[in-house]
């Protein structure tokens, strides 16, 4: 295999909390006293059934399989361990952040995963050229592929993860359930068994009693997952899921459970030893989700007594112990409103929200997964351990939630987070200029909070959020914002339908910006035009009348309209020019009495005005004809209105016809030309950034062609059926 090699050259710094630094071991002393052993040292524990006692391999050096915020996050802990790192990247990922973090980097292949990293072979033949003893595949791609690790061990490369074996019997759900219950863990009432006939499955359905819930046999991460809450609804959920199971993991088997209404998704963080000691590092709730995937999660679960968080940890320890496990894992389990469990499924890899359970226990567990695969102990008992304060964190996506969380793709042209502190962590694997490609999962990053008691901990989440500004493309921020600031989710009261049940009040019709804020980012647009104008007067003389830019007029005031465009709606803003450099901002009938100045901190713009005597303060980013405010109360953004002779004309789509809302591949088409469809039927189903997303009549027609076929890649905003004109 040609690869090219990245050598040396300068790191950029990765904006994450150092692992295990001092204000965490205030938090955690007794881990202090902690050291890994190597396994030469007699070790207590007499069970060896987990797997073969080999002689103890340390690591010096480790390929990441994988990409992004991951693989930069394994790169850190690594480097601090003094252990090389090799990245590999495809075509999409050659200026990545990851390729600049890592020490070696090797190219493997084109941008589809199939084609780079699913492709088992490439990832080894760049161990073997790089001379890595281990592969950490992070989470997704290959980490939970037992023929992967089957791979590595006839290849004589450390496997960081848990043994094949494991990952085979937990991969497979209808195992995985017969495994628990002969474990004593406790299971819900379901179908796991061979006869896939559509028939078949309903009868078991109406034999479980409805609402149920359809899951892929194989894999998970929400991937083949719907919920079927009548008879009439169970074959189309059925079609779905197993369309897309079949593209995620190549494998359409189906089982059918009960579904819990109202559950929460509570899982259990554990972690084993290749010597017959597993522990759990407590209980993360992640329940709030949007299209059953996990956005905010939280350590430890809220409302849960002692007697659960034991009883619930002791359950995920029988299950990994079942299966013989080694290293990280998660055992997720469904709870109900009375705090009874129900095994669900076991990720046999590290977890994206990990974090929060590294926050409260002060443990870096990339850095257990590395020494636990190099051979070692661990260097604590279950009863060491004891959660320390809550922590949250934030999954940011590149997505509009407003159009039914559509995830998005395109440059980042303005970044900046909160700054990084011992109990705030950024998790990334961009930053500003990168793009967010549409070949692979949209996350942007992970803001990570701790504090010593939930409300303190949610309220930082909150603040920090307000903080975390992104211009370029659509992002769930404020989405997030809205979610941590609700009500219900500040009582703790959350369960896996908790967006949907909130709908309205998290995602309200949204409406045109109120004057106040027309005001504020006239303000803006005023200081930044001015501002502008001084640039170009600058090696004119600094006192001339010609070059004051602040409207002077003798004996009169000056008003001017200012244009502003509020989404499609434009707003004629009415500016009077007073003296001492303030400005009457009339909006419709409102007048506004305002005053400012920009000044740059850190790299940041920021407006510093008073507007009707009240002081303010926002983040504002200028993008070409548009001006980004970002204020203690939201964030909001206006364009100026371009002159034809710039803009040209543009038509719309005609005929109403459907166009693609990002590039990706047509997996359905429910339509034929001649046929009469009503606005909001399903016409084509495409999968875009491991989504499916369905594509919709906007208005009643009549099919007149279809330009492509099922199984074709489309690029964004082509035209994928056209109706005909309206008479």
């Amino acid at each position: 295999m040609a690869a090219s090699t990245i050598l040396g050259g300068k790191m950029k710094s990765l904006s994450m909390v150092p692992y295990f630094s001092a204000a965490f071991r205030l938090r955690c002393p007794s881990l202090l006293r902690y050291n890994f052993t190597s396994v030469n040292q007699k070790c207590s524990c007499s069970s060896t059934s987990k797997q073969n006692l080999a002689k103890p391999r340390p690591i010096t050096k480790v390929l990441i399989a994988n990409r992004g915020e991951i693989a930069c996050r394994v790169i850190k802990t690594a480097k601090n361990m003094g252990i090389r790192t090799v990245a590999v990247y495809s075509d999409a990922d050659r200026c990545s952040m990851h390729v600049d973090l890592a020490d070696e980097a090797y190219h493997i292949g084109p941008p589809p995963v199939r084609d780079s990293y699913l492709n088992m072979e490439k990832i080894m033949s760049v161990a073997k050229m790089s001379r890595s003893q281990a592969i950490h595949p992070g989470y997704g791609f290959l980490s939970e592929k037992p023929e992967f690790a089957d791979l590595c061990e006839i290849e004589d490369v450390i496997f960081v993860g848990p043994p094949s074996s494991a990952i085979r019997d937990m991969g497979i759900k209808s195992t995985s359930k017969a495994i628990m219950s002969a474990a004593g863990v406790p299971i819900i009432e379901g179908y796991h068994g061979d006869d896939q006939s559509i028939q078949h499955l309903k009868n078991e359905a109406e034999r479980i009693g409805y609402p149920v819930m359809i899951k892929a046999v194989r894999g998970g991460g929400g991937k083949g997952m719907r919920i079927a809450m009548k008879e009439s609804d169970f074959e189309s959920a059925l079609e779905s899921a197993k369309r897309e199971s079949r593209n995620a993991f190549g494998d359409e088997s189906m089982l059918v459970e009960k579904y819990v209404e109202r559950p929460r998704h509570v899982e259990v963080q554990v972690f084993a030893d290749r010597y017959g000691k597993t522990v759990y590092l407590f209980e993360r709730d992640c329940s709030v989700q949007r299209r059953h995937q996990k956005i905010i999660e939280e350590a430890p679960a809220p409302g849960i007594s002692h007697d659960v968080r034991r009883e619930i940890g002791e359950a995920a320890v029988r299950a990994a112990e079942a299966v013989g496990y080694v290293g990280a894992g998660t055992v997720e389990f469904i709870m109900d409103r009375n705090q009874k469990f129900y095994f669900m499924e076991m990720n046999t890899r590290l977890q994206v929200e990990h974090p929060v359970t590294e926050l409260i226990t002060g443990l870096d567990l990339v850095e257990l997964q590395l020494r636990v695969a190099a051979g070692e102990k661990l260097p604590f008992e279950q009863d060491d351990l004891r959660p320390n304060g809550h922590a949250f964190e934030a999954r940011i996506y590149a997505e509009d939630p407003e159009s039914e969380f559509l995830p998005g793709a395109g440059p980042l042209i303005h970044l900046s987070t909160p700054d990084p502190a011992s109990d705030v962590r950024i998790d990334t694997g961009v930053r500003q200029g990168d793009e967010v490609t549409v070949h692979y999962d949209p996350m942007i990053a992970k803001l990570i909070v701790w504090s010593e008691s939930r409300g303190a901990a949610l309220r930082k989440l909150q603040s920090k959020l307000r903080d975390y500004h992104v211009v370029g493309l659509d992002t769930n921020i404020k989405f997030l914002s809205d979610l941590a600031s609700h009500p219900n989710f500040v009582d703790g009261d959350v369960h896996t339908g908790f967006i949907e049940e909130h709908h309205a009040e998290l995602l309200p019709v949204k409406g045109n910006l109120s004057q106040s804020q027309l005001a504020e980012a006239g303000l803006a647009l005023l200081l930044c035009i001015t501002d502008a104008n001084k640039s170009l007067a600058r090696n004119l003389e600094q006192n001339s009348p010609f070059t004051n830019t602040f409207g002077f007029r003798l004996n009169k005031e000056y008003t001017r309209p200012l244009r502003v465009l509020d989404a499609d709606l434009m707003k004629e803003l009415h500016v009077t020019y007073l003296r001492d450099k303030q400005y009457l901002i009339q909006v419709e009938s409102l007048e506004f009495l305002c005053s400012g100045e920009l000044s740059k901190e850190n790299g940041r713009t920021y407006l510093n005005s008073v507007i009707n005597g009240v002081k303010g303060r926002s983040a504002v980013v200028f993008q070409n004809q548009s001006i980004h405010l970002f204020t203690k109360d939201g964030t909001f953004h206006v364009n100026r209105p371009s002159p034809k002779f710039v803009s040209g004309s543009h038509s719309s789509l005609p005929s109403g016809g459907a166009v693609a809302p990002m590039t990706g591949t047509i997996v359905k088409v429910n339509v034929q030309p001649g046929n009469k469809v009503k606005a909001g039927d399903i016409l084509m189903i495409m999968e875009a950034m491991k989504m499916e997303h369905k594509i919709k009549a906007q208005k009643d027609g009549v099919v007149e062609s279809i330009p492509y076929k099922e199984g074709q890649t489309v690029q964004r905003n082509v035209e994928l059926i056209k109706f005909f004109k309206d008479d």
